[in-house]
């Protein structure tokens, strides 16, 4: 349900590794947490020596074993505390970035420009779960006439994503108006997007290739697509499709009725998760 950015299987194996070293470990914190209790709680008693130390260390093995469901529990809990931690920080984030998501010079608006509702989408040309989740937002907006889509180029999947998103880019300053028939073209194209492909459907669109090529160096292509990087990076967004609403960061392709129930939500309570 979601394409992710190269350098992500780093980032989960990390991850991995660290959830395998807090279960690891658990015991033995468990152990120096109990043991260090009475000179935190007695600052003026001395430690436990060595001997009642591995005594404890002895007790708390043994009802570990007795009871291994208890760090079954533990690492549920650790897993539920990082959500929530997640899920506050992206929620921070964006209301951080709010003006850029949502209001960037640069991005593309399709739907409703002045709906109460905006929901932004980083995608890429290359993937396929944004070609299967384009039919969701298709119908969404078909049906939803308050709704405003913001597009973020966010091309993570090779020099063709990257070659398709700057023509794009180009495709949307020379003629706003064409691009939605532009992006609907080029997203649901067979076979691998890249920017001979890009340049194609520019010009089956009615525009002039050599006027696009000419404006491919301009800084604020560059700019435009950096921006969305950066973004995605505050947000820790490393893959696609991801969506965007107030208070709320969606990964992967969810499908027409989830995306549906958190529009719903933002106009209930002004967030995706009320």
């Amino acid at each position: 349900m979601f394409e992710i950015f190269p350098t992500s299987p780093l980032r989960a194996a990390a991850r991995g590794a660290l959830r395998m070293a807090s279960c690891a470990g658990l015991a033995a914190v468990v152990v120096a947490g109990l043991a260090a209790a009475p000179a935190v709680a007695k600052a003026d008693q001395a430690a436990f020596d060595k001997t009642q130390q591995e005594a404890i260390g002895a007790i708390v093995k043994d009802y570990l074993m007795q009871h291994p469901e208890v760090i079954r529990d533990a690492m549920q809990e650790l897993d539920r505390r990082q959500q929530m931690a997640e899920a506050d920080a992206k929620k921070a984030n964006v209301a951080k970035y709010a003006d850029l998501l949502f209001n960037s010079k640069r991005q593309v608006v399709l739907g409703n420009p002045d709906g109460d509702v905006t929901l932004v989408e980083f995608f890429d040309y290359n993937c396929g779960y944004c070609k299967r989740a384009h039919a969701d937002m298709k119908r969404l907006m078909d049906e939803d006439k308050g709704l405003r889509v913001v597009l973020k180029e966010f091309p993570v999947l090779g020099p063709g994503s990257e070659e398709a998103a700057q023509i794009a880019v180009v495709v949307h300053e020379m003629a706003p108006d064409k691009y939605q028939a532009f992006f609907d073209e080029l997203l649901m194209s067979k076979g691998e997007v890249n920017g001979a492909r890009a340049l194609a459907v520019a010009t089956d669109i009615g525009l002039d290739a050599d006027a696009i090529k000419a404006r491919l160096k301009e800084p604020e292509i560059a700019a435009t697509i950096n921006e969305s990087y950066a973004l995605a990076q505050a947000l820790g967004i490393n893959g696609t499709p991801t969506y965007v609403m107030q208070g709320d960061v969606v990964v992967g392709a969810v499908g027409y009725d989830t995306l549906k129930q958190k529009i719903k939500s933002v106009r209930d309570c002004g967030q995706a998760t009320c």
